[in-house]
């Protein structure tokens, strides 16, 4: 059941706030959107720590299990398997690449093929084309393919659970039209998803027994008609709500917002490099980092001054929010501490070739981070049954 305002836009569910029955029985609600992407980002960046190849599928394990057990059946929930399918695609890629371009086999190898060899001219050396692949190659090229396909499914783990509606209500004013960008960007791959279902599904009604590439014509033209549809409707909406408008801000507030914020990511990206470089020097570190998101934060201050929003029923943040966001924070914490394992147990070497030991500590922080399914709300029956 949802609410709906005088101006017709609808608003958040009447579960999202979770509030007692009369019974004293908690009713179900949808996590704030903001916890599924710091848990989600905070995992990417646990993932970025590691190239083994066993904690790597834990973690597609653990994605697999969360998403199940927490997603809706809204259109933009539908989208993880797709995700899957672009990370297998993602490491076919790089094994193709790492077998194409070699750079030639040690003695100590285990041969698989060769494949014909190119000639290349001198400026271009140091690259081989073709020539003989090694097993070692390809497990490396796999491995490293995996650890970025893991990355990938975060951020469709993200998408698939946070609803992009709800993620725009709670970002800074100054970002409010950048904000309404990303969301209609990301909503646009799961609502083009969504039309084609429903016109295979449209076509399997009709007797439509075309498959393959005579099927193709059948599907693309409807899809695209029904994507301008949703485009005009989406421009008629966003006119009629002032999607654009100039505000009152002076056009030295502006110029003051954007400085600031230009010299608040570069802090950051400073900060960001100092910590990653253990030869830095000190002030690009945390202090850098600091001055950035000061920096960044009264950029947003000012430049939401000029964007007045009413937010109708706000997403509460409660325990179970902390309780997802820190389980996704402390598994990267645990990850990049070093503490109870040995660092080189994270990223195996393939010379020589040996199969992967799993540590204990960074399987128990990826597992840590999968307690997500279940310290999440469990999604409303209305939300698991239809679009919200």
């Amino acid at each position: 059941m949802t609410a709906v305002s005088r101006t017709g836009v609808e608003a958040a569910p009447l579960v999202s706030g979770a509030v007692p029955d009369r019974g004293g029985r908690r009713l179900s609600r949808t996590l704030h959107p903001v916890a599924w992407w710091i848990w989600a980002l905070a995992l990417a960046t646990a993932v970025s720590r590691t190239a083994n190849p066993l904690l790597l599928l834990l973690v597609l394990a653990v994605l697999g299990y969360v998403v199940t057990a927490r997603r809706t059946e809204a259109p933009w929930a539908r989208g993880f398997k797709y995700y899957l399918y672009l990370a297998l695609t993602v490491v076919a890629i790089r094994v193709v690449f790492r077998a194409v371009f070699a750079t030639g086999i040690t003695p100590r190898d285990h041969f698989l093929f060769s494949l014909p060899h190119i000639p290349t001219p001198d400026w271009y050396a140091g690259i081989q084309i073709g020539g003989p692949v090694s097993l070692e190659a390809v497990l490396s090229a796999a491995t490293d393919g995996l650890r970025l396909a893991c990355m990938l499914c975060c951020i469709g783990a993200a998408n698939t659970l946070a609803n992009p509606k709800r993620a725009l209500r709670v970002l800074p004013g100054a970002l409010h039209e950048l904000g309404v960008a990303v969301t209609v960007a990301i909503s646009v791959a799961p609502q083009l998803v969504q039309s084609v279902q429903r016109v295979a599904s449209a076509r399997k009604l009709r007797a439509g027994r075309a498959k393959g590439l005579k099927a193709l014509r059948g599907i693309v033209v409807p899809v695209l008609e029904d994507a301008l549809e949703r485009s005009l409707r989406l421009a008629a909406a966003m006119d009629s709500r002032g999607y654009g408008r100039a505000g009152t801000a002076t056009r030295n507030s502006r110029r003051l917002t954007g400085a600031l914020m230009l010299l608040g990511m570069c802090g950051l990206c400073a900060g960001a490099y100092g910590l990653l470089d253990a030869t830095a020097p000190r002030f690009l570190g945390l202090p850098a980092m600091a001055s950035g998101a000061l920096l960044c934060v009264a950029g947003l201050r000012l430049g939401g001054r000029r964007v007045s929003r009413t937010t109708y029923r706000p997403d509460p943040w409660r325990l179970p929010e902390w309780a997802v966001a820190g389980s996704g924070v402390l598994s990267a914490v645990l990850l990049f501490s070093n503490l109870g394992y040995n660092a080189a147990e994270l990223n195996p070497t393939v010379h020589p070739l040996s199969w992967p030991t799993l540590p204990l500590v960074p399987t128990a922080a990826i597992l840590l981070a999968g307690t997500a399914g279940f310290l999440a709300p469990p999604p409303s029956p209305a939300q698991r049954g239809h679009a919200s």
